[in-house]
């Protein structure tokens, strides 16, 4: 068997022997042409033909009719064709033994039913033979790596060979990215843009840039994802598994659209795509970055690399948040510290034995406290020797440099400084070389050490923040998890007798059995329809009680003022019962209302919301936030998509803001932990196991004092009788 024949499919697209243009043009301008050329001005170390049945040779190159005339083994057909005949050229390819295809041109899914039919087609032919696609409509691949230098693409610029990749679902987006990348002097692994994703997926790239050695930070561009849980899974192994490790970046497009649809619960109005989207990057432990220009500094940041006593490269990732700031500035360096602040970090304290150090070799009026100020006259020792100082200090675990150009600086030589500390430490180093004409040499000479140089210092400082929450990604702890019991079978019983009832919209009635069912502890609760009815009811459960009012209509019942709390008197609860059924219809005249709800009134708590709404693709989406009634004011919330275990609801909880109320703030007492972790635990293998639920709130659950575990107070639910994943219409 001819050894070709071995090479793994996306091999054959990133790193072929053997490329065919079909069709490949003879005219300036058009994408058949100026990829061809791209490839062979690149300088591709393999074999490249182009494939016209009307030209003798494309820029000097002898052209082939069809790529069943080409004499030798390929690896990848680039196809420049409209679908129908690309269709037919894809056939032919498969059937010459071709490996792998990129298909640049549009016209299928994209534009409607029969440019969909067409690729589907394709797919399946391709898939069959086990040949991967990347696109259509895209804008091709770059390895600009020496071994290979394949550049088909419509970029006429070739980009700097690197240890970075980067994914893009945006062809547009691509050019402008390599444009930026050359202006900041940085380079690629491979350069990849993936279009309509018919075959190959960000995590069909992302599995194989995992194996890649040449690749050591992955950059991501996402319109859209077509996974959820797998893709947690598959990017969890990425970004924290045994085998290398390696970060991964995204920009999200449509970030600042609100996303969510029309909800009748508040998780369903807080979440929308955003929320699954943030659960995705969080649960896999990719890093979300809000810029182009943040995804190249975070990047920077990230492949930074020092060799080991063993000669081998490792990455520089801080062991803590304790940053040390060196400057010639006082005005940088504050900034500095600010920006250290936002992003994390904190300053940290020098050891006695470090600020001597420092007074040894620092004029009398430098600032020995960090940040530490080298005054504006430094030299090149001065700034050698007091960064030589923190990085040695075991309080610190990283460091930012900051250069303002002087007529007295040595910029090249501080430069050279920098990095003589720097491949002695295993602590990250990070400049802010300020300025562009003045500071080029300096940062010249950083870049081509690998060293990551800014230009402003709140560049850096977000840079080290990000390394920072990767580091921590890395060392989390992993609790062993909760071995919870739940009633499931009963669950479902109820879930099947409200469906056959006819009954999508569950209140407490309903939902408390459904709670029991897997831990939650809920209160004593019975349907008054008469206002003595009400006062019997609370005379026998025990005064005081909290009444609500029980409508499909009216889901949000204090909007209606249908909610009354602490009714201490049976007489209290009779004109309380009249009081709400007339709030009610007042509210919503068409509202049929079933009666009150008679509540025994639960202790004092922090009030917390955990809600659940359930996506196409992605599956039930959880939330969990600081609740009661101003839950959507201040939206103090965080999601994940489930099935969730122990460690993840932990990190839900610290993730708001609102966690220290439940620490104990104030002289409140701390609160019940990790009940609430075992309700997340406990609301996800509810999401999991019972498919009919499409939306859900427990708003309030009532968080007790520590040990005494948590009360939900109110629930609504809504479900879908045939079984489909889209909530009803509100």
């Amino acid at each position: 068997m001819d050894s070709n024949s071995l090479i793994e499919p996306l091999d054959a697209i990133l790193a072929p022997k053997s490329v065919a243009v079909i069709g490949a043009s003879t005219q300036p301008g058009k994408v058949g042409h100026d990829i061809f050329v791209n490839i062979l001005k690149g300088g591709f170390t393999g074999t490249l033909y182009p494939v016209n049945p009307t030209a003798r040779a494309i820029s000097s190159v002898r052209a082939y009719p069809a790529i069943k005339d080409v004499p030798d083994q390929l690896d990848l057909a680039i196809v420049i064709l409209p679908p129908r005949p690309a269709l037919q050229a894809i056939q032919d390819a498969v059937a010459r033994g071709v490996k792998g295809l990129v298909i640049v041109s549009a016209g299928f899914r994209e534009v409607g039913p029969e440019g969909r039919e067409i690729e589907d087609r394709i797919v399946a032919i391709c898939r069959e033979a086990n040949v991967r696609v990347i696109g259509p409509n895209c804008l091709g691949v770059i390895n600009p790596l020496p071994a290979v230098r394949l550049n088909a693409s419509f970029s006429a610029r070739m980009p700097k060979a690197g240890n970075i990749s980067f994914i893009s679902q945006s062809g547009a987006l691509c050019t402008a990215v390599l444009d930026f990348a050359a202006d900041r002097n940085f380079g690629f692994s491979k350069f990849i843009s993936i279009g309509n994703k018919a075959d190959v997926d960000e995590l069909d790239l992302l599995r194989y840039l995992h194996q890649d050695p040449d690749t050591e930070v992955i950059l991501l561009y996402v319109e859209e994802l077509r996974r959820g849980p797998e893709f947690i899974q598959a990017v969890k192994e990425i970004t924290c598994g045994d085998y290398r490790p390696k970060p991964v970046l995204v920009i999200k497009s449509g970030r600042t659209s609100a996303g969510a649809q029309a909800a009748a619960s508040h998780t369903g109005s807080l979440s929308g795509t955003e929320g699954v989207y943030n659960a995705i990057f969080q649960q896999a432990g990719i890093i979300r970055v809000e810029s182009i220009d943040e995804l190249f500094d975070f990047a920077t940041a990230f492949a930074y690399k020092n060799e080991s006593e063993l000669g081998k490269l490792r990455r520089k990732v801080p062991s803590g948040n304790r940053v040390a700031i060196v400057t010639n500035a006082g005005g940088p360096g504050i900034v500095a510290t600010d920006m250290t602040m936002f992003s994390g970090l904190e300053l940290a304290q020098f050891k006695d034995e470090t600020i001597e150090t420092l007074a040894s070799h620092l004029p009398s009026t430098a600032n020995l406290k960090n940040p530490v100020d080298v005054i504006g006259d430094a030299t090149m020792e001065r700034y050698e020797n007091a960064l030589g100082a923190v990085i040695r200090d075991e309080g610190v675990d990283g460091a930012l440099v900051i250069l303002t150009p002087q007529s007295m600086t040595d910029v090249l030589g501080t430069a050279e400084a920098i990095a003589r500390i720097a491949r002695k430490s295993f602590k990250p180093i990070l400049c802010c070389f300020m300025g562009v004409i003045d500071v080029s040499a300096g940062v010249k000479y950083l870049q081509d050490h690998g060293i990551p140089v800014y230009k402003f210092p709140e560049n850096a400082a977000k840079a080290f923040g990000a390394l920072y929450r990767y580091s921590n990604w890395l060392n989390r702890q992993h609790l062993a998890q909760y071995q919870l019991t739940f009633d499931r079978e009963r669950a479902a019983r109820i879930i099947k007798d409200c469906i056959a009832r006819g009954k999508t919209r569950l209140g407490e009635l309903d939902g408390i059995g459904i709670l029991e069912s897997y831990g939650f502890k809920v209160l004593p609760t019975k349907l008054a329809k008469t206002a003595d009815d009400a006062a019997a009811i609370a005379a026998e459960m025990g005064l005081p009680v909290v009444m609500k009012i029980v409508s499909e209509q009216i889901l949000h019942k204090s909007d209606a003022g249908g909610v009354m709390v602490g009714l201490e008197s049976v007489e209290e609860v009779r004109q309380a019962f009249d009081t709400i059924v007339t709030r009610g219809r007042a509210y919503r005249t068409d509202a049929a209302i079933e009666g009150v709800l008679v509540q025994k009134m639960a202790p004092s708590g922090t009030e917390v919301i955990l809600g659940l709404n359930r996506y196409p693709v992605f599956g039930p989406l959880l939330m969990f936030g600081i609740g009661g009634i101003f839950v959507e004011v201040f939206q103090d919330v965080t999601f994940r998509l489930a099935p969730i275990g122990r460690n993840e609801a932990r990190r839900m909880v610290r993730q708001i803001k609102g966690y220290k109320l439940l620490q104990g703030f104030r002289g409140r007492p701390k609160g019940d932990i990790e009940t609430i972790e075992k309700c997340l635990v406990g609301l996800s293998n509810m999401a999991i196991n019972h498919p009919e639920i499409v939306e859900l709130d427990i708003n309030p659950l009532l968080v007790h004092a520590e040990g005494q575990g948590a009360t939900a107070a109110d629930c609504r639910m809504i479900l879908r009788a045939d079984g489909s994943v889209s909530p009803p219409a509100h």
